[in-house]
């Protein structure tokens, strides 16, 4: 299989050039562009979600030898996540190469967080499955990069954050509201109150609810 002068760009901003190149189409292959003869990449980041979770396992150990579990489950939570891995997708460029159906390219689908970082979890099985496990492992810490050494001592997500900080002083979950959407539907605009009990609260805006969210939250821990 030829591929794409797009695809060939891509493969040099990512470092590796494809043995089989079938298998870097199928990652950049969206459901909605799938069909009998053309599979999605869905079965890829099934895959590619385990090999970057076992890459940034041995990342961690190595980087800190000294560190107990507990300081190292939030940090990989952090490397590991979907915003993570969507923030990668976009600095690769792999948003520009993804073959979507004519409804997710008009709904903005190139620039969506959560079929980015799916994505990314598909080319890193496509790298996997072409060259095994060394060559995947050398693109995840190439992709990645500093953000290994300089994920924070604790990296627990705002949301995360804010409920043991109300439950340490038992206080009931945070309650998170919309309280506006704004922009077409292709891309909305999302405004979130993050709510404790005793009345405090924070808003934020983002593109996404859980975006929002995490940022009403981040926001709120910030004022208590």
């Amino acid at each position: 299989m030829k591929l794409s002068a797009e695809l060939r760009a891509f493969e040099g901003r990512i470092g590796h050039r494809f043995a089989r190149p079938a298998l870097l189409v199928q990652a950049v292959t969206h459901g909605s562009f799938a069909s009998p003869g053309r599979e999605d990449n869905q079965r890829l980041e099934f895959l590619g979600d385990r090999v970057l979770g076992l890459v940034m396992a041995e990342a961690l150990l190595a980087a800190d030898p000294q560190a107990t579990e507990g300081q190292l489950a939030p940090r990989f939570n952090a490397l590991v996540r979907k915003e993570t891995c969507a923030e990668v997708a976009r600095a690769a460029g792999l948003g520009e190469v993804l073959r979507l159906g004519r409804s997710e390219m008009i709904s903005g689908g190139r620039r969506k967080l959560a079929l980015l970082g799916d994505a990314m979890e598909a080319v890193i099985a496509a790298v996997y499955l072409d060259a095994g496990h060394d060559a995947a492992r050398d693109l995840v810490l190439r992709l990645w990069g500093d953000r290994i050494g300089r994920v924070d001592a604790d990296a627990r997500d705002a949301k995360t954050a804010l409920q043991e900080w109300a439950q340490a002083r038992a206080m009931p979950p945070p309650a998170y509201v919309e309280v506006a959407r704004e922009g077409p539907d292709h891309a909305p605009r999302f405004t979130i109150e993050a709510r404790l009990a005793d009345g405090s609260t924070a808003r934020a805006e983002a593109g996404s609810k859980r975006q929002a969210e995490q940022a009403a939250a981040k926001a709120l821990l910030e004022r208590v």
